[in-house]
């Protein structure tokens, strides 16, 4: 079949969007490719339709296990075979899905960057065919980029396993310094050995309305705007407990709403996402976490009451909106005190190398390991012990923790981003009454209302065994015991962290003093946060440029003509439709005065001397047209009676 009859077999077009055909076909004749579309722009199809047209397998790196599992139950809908591996997942699983990637029939394989560096992976890998490598979410290969992955970097590794396969590159969102980083990191090259194809849609989306506004009273315009735009949208907030609250202010006001965060369970996720793309729920309320590989059409607004940490990340969302072509809305509600607030957590990020030395010191201290020793031993951590012992504030000591992983001195575990969480089943009546009827318990559901609050009733929130012993003066077991027979009972859910975070020095220990830190490289990394901030500082603020020119700026594009439809332009034009308005009645007014033998344009010009010499030619072509206005036969300018 040729690339044009599997497109509409499977996908049912007839035709291919701007520029995917061209990207097709660099793919068949297996040459690298970089290829840069935004949301929405059709992705996708530039590396599943030539892997169908192709023998083997298509092995797709992203980052996000719900953008895996979205893509492939797309491709088995329609009927195309497709799997992915990710945690969680059974060893006889994984086996079996490599496999059928070997033996069966298998055409797309979606992987994690970790995962290619596994040994099961690298061995399968060997005995496979595979026909193109496809690299998505590109962006997080580049220390540039807003999104930094540092298993990304170990692709160009993996590559030398098929060195014959063609790379194909894609992200939505990537400056040029990002564009540069990710043809040299993932070593793409032309066929004569030179840059490879480098694909760009326009930044510009035509349909889409961007609007910035200076608003204290977030929740009551954020009312307004989904009264005044009807259809489906998302809110998009910084915090989990802000989705819940938002998401029942809307539904109090007879708006159909919901909330969604990476803390829910993947079973409510996944309804909660179903319920939206079926249009039962209206409007999602929901962090970043949100809406990634998510292929809704009809979106018709995106809302932002926080402003994201990088233009990158909200082209991203913004661009989940008017994926039909349609017009759609992308507003972002602000205050001036939630830019000083972005600055100062992008600051916090970046520990000053003192705080990294004091924190490295610990650690030895934790530990007990030796100058000189340790490499690659690995030790039992938890982040509140290790805070309360050493008296370490536990916000800086994080960051400083995960920097010092950056510099490839520690690495922590999975279990360290996932620890124990739990949320109170029983409302406050009930669980009062609980206490009243099984006393043993009832010191100790105190001290957890007393230690988290009332967001234990609303949200899952992340605890600390260790915490909870040392307050209720008992050891760390007992504490786990009265938590599982509280979750049996069916007071609260608790998930118990599945294996204590692990702690592993990559390096023989360091004295603190010395220890050798890029300092240089540090402080590039926090530069160019602080820069990412300023460019979203000057987009929200940026009083007269169009936006849509603004974000073509940033992305390295030439901007194209005003957008004439995001709040800039709209604010621009109704200035000069009053201007004109002004203009054409002082016109009118001096036209009259001249009575019978009118007014020369000479003479009119020079009454407008200070005015826009455009507006007033533009006003007097727009009169004479409506015929308000006429010539004498000495070319004068008088009124039509």
């Amino acid at each position: 079949m040729t690339v044009r009859q599997i497109l509409q077999q499977f996908w049912g077009y007839t035709s291919f969007r701007p520029l995917q055909e061209e990207i097709v076909n660099t793919v068949l004749e297996r040459q690298d490719a970089l290829v840069l579309m935004p949301t929405g722009g059709g992705k996708s199809i530039c590396f599943q339709v030539p892997t169908l047209a192709m023998k083997g397998v298509c092995i797709v790196v992203t980052p996000l296990i719900a953008l895996m599992k979205d893509q492939v139950e797309q491709l088995r809908k329609r009927g195309i075979p497709a799997s992915a591996i990710y945690s969680g997942m059974h060893y006889r699983e994984i086996d079996t899905a490599l496999d059928n990637c070997i033996y069966g029939n298998t055409k797309f394989l979606y992987v994690s960057p970790e995962r290619l560096r596994t040994e099961i992976v690298i061995e399968r890998v060997k005995q496979m065919t595979v026909c193109l490598l496809a690299v998505d979410e590109a962006h997080c290969i580049s220390a540039w980029g807003y999104d930094f992955r540092p298993p990304y970097l170990q692709i160009a590794e993996f590559r030398e396993l098929i060195p014959d396969t063609p790379v194909i590159a894609l992200t939505a969102s990537a400056t040029p310094d990002v564009q540069a980083d990710i043809q040299e990191k993932l070593v793409l090259h032309g066929p004569d050995g030179g840059p490879p194809a480098v694909f760009r849609q326009t930044f510009a989306r035509p349909n889409l309305s961007y609007s910035a506004v200076l608003e204290e009273s977030k929740e009551s315009r954020l009312f307004k705007i989904l009264q005044n735009v009807p259809g489906c949208g998302i809110v998009y907030v910084r915090s989990r407990r802000q989705t819940q609250q938002i998401a029942q202010t809307l539904y109090r006001q007879g708006i159909s709403a919901d909330f969604y965060h990476a803390g829910l369970s993947t079973q409510q996720r996944a309804e909660k996402q179903d319920a939206w793309i079926q249009n039962r729920t209206r409007v999602m309320v929901a962090t970043n976490a949100f809406g990634m590989g998510i292929d809704k059409p009809d979106v018709r607004v995106v809302v932002h009451l926080d402003v994201p940490d990088s233009l990158e990340a909200y082209y991203q969302e913004a661009g989940r909106a008017g994926r039909d072509g349609q017009k759609a809305y992308a507003v972002m509600l602000y205050t001036r005190n939630d830019l000083e607030n972005l600055r100062y957590r992008t600051e916090q990020l970046y520990q000053p190398v003192d705080m990294l030395r004091r924190v490295y010191q610990a650690l030895a201290n934790y530990t007990a390991v030796p100058v000189g020793g340790g490499q690659f031993s690995s030790y039992d951590f938890d982040l509140h012990t290790f805070t309360h012992t050493f008296n370490l504030p536990a916000q800086e000591t994080h960051y400083a923790l995960k920097q010092l992983q950056l510099e490839g001195l520690i690495q922590l575990n999975e279990n360290y981003f996932h620890p124990s969480r739990m949320i109170m089943v029983l409302d406050n009546r009930q669980l009062y009454e609980f206490q009243v009827l099984n006393s043993r318990f009832d010191s100790f559901l105190k001290l957890i209302l007393r230690m988290y609050g009332g967001e234990v009733f609303t949200d899952f929130i992340t605890i600390s065994e260790s915490a909870l012993a040392r307050a209720y003066l008992v050891n760390q077991d007992e504490v786990v015991t009265l938590l599982e027979q509280l979750h049996q009972r069916n007071v609260l859910v608790y998930e118990k962290q599945k294996d204590k975070p692990q702690l592993t020095f990559l390096t023989p220990r360091f004295d603190a003093p010395t220890l050798p830190v890029n300092t240089q490289e540090l402080n590039r990394r926090k530069e160019l946060a602080l820069r990412k901030v300023q460019a979203a500082t000057i987009y929200v603020e940026h009083p007269t440029q169009c936006r849509t020119r603004l974000l073509q700026a940033y992305f390295g594009e030439k901007p194209g003509e005003a957008c004439g439809i995001c709040d800039n332009c709209i604010k621009k034009r109704k200035s000069h439709e009053v201007g004109a308005s002004v203009v054409r009645k002082q016109v009118r007014e001096y036209v009259a005065m001249a009575n019978g033998p009118g007014i020369s344009p000479k003479q009119l010009a020079h009454y407008f001397s200070q005015a826009d010499a455009d507006a007033l030619a533009q006003t007097l072509k727009q009169m004479l047209a409506e015929e308000e206005i006429r010539y004498t036969k000495s070319g004068n300018l008088t009124l039509n009676q």
